[in-house]
């Protein structure tokens, strides 16, 4: 098991999380099996834009500025995610789908830290590749208390430089999950950002190992060490 991700923190509590969380890309290029390591993989443009494996996205960084974000919840209705964000410190996941039983342990154990995350003063949002009937289905199984966005065609992952070819084992259930919009068959890395009112992002895990995902209690411990900067 290896966890990654790239932080800007402070205190004894982060370099516990530093220790566990190396860099994402770098490491995952070092692991892999009959490749040679390359430190300007993950710089080279593919001839489509898009990346064909989950090891060479170029996200967002520390200290960049999400872009302009307009979103279907689970009603369909559209929201502002820069407005929302400028209210409270929040917590912004991109996971792939309530299909995938990976997000939907990393979905169910977000909401038992949910109590927590509100009390430090966080709000949290998650963004998934369903479309928002599908939304509403994985919102209802998992008993979610949280925001769900609907990123169908995968527009704001593209944005964020999560968006990657997904295999073709996937060519049936992103179609339907999405409702049709997942035309070029794309998923995002699981990710998570912690953002400022600016919108400005202060930490984040990005993990291109989808069986990986940020532990409820790492999340809490980077959030509470940071809340007092945001």
């Amino acid at each position: 098991m290896h966890i990654q991700g790239r932080f800007v923190l402070a205190g004894t509590l982060i370099i516990c999380c530093l220790a566990l969380s190396n860099a994402r890309s770098v490491k995952a290029q070092q692991q892999a099996p009959g490749r040679t390591f390359d430190p300007y993989h993950i710089m080279k443009p593919l001839n489509n834009g898009i990346p064909n494996n989950p090891e060479d996205i170029s996200p967002l960084l520390d200290g960049e500025k999400i872009p302009i974000i307009d979103l279907p919840d689970v009603s369909g209705k559209p929201v502002d995610l820069n407005q929302a964000v400028e209210s409270k410190p929040t917590i912004l996941v991109f996971y792939r789908g309530g299909w995938c039983p990976y997000c939907s342990k990393q979905l169910a154990g977000l909401q038992e830290a949910l109590p927590d995350l509100r009390k430090m003063g966080y709000q949290l949002i998650a963004i998934g590749t369903d479309d928002p009937a599908h939304l509403s289905v994985t919102a209802g199984k998992e008993k979610l208390d949280y925001t769900l966005l609907s990123d169908a065609d995968l527009a704001v992952s593209k944005r964020f430089g999560l968006a990657y070819k997904a295999p073709a084992s996937y060519d049936r259930i992103l179609p339907q999950a999405s409702g049709g919009k997942n035309r070029d068959k794309l998923l995002p890395v699981p990710s998570v950002f912690i953002l400022d009112r600016k919108g400005i992002i202060q930490f984040e895990y990005i993990n291109p190992d989808f069986t990986q995902r940020l532990r409820p209690d790492l999340l809490k411990a980077a959030a509470k060490a940071l809340y007092k900067y945001l």
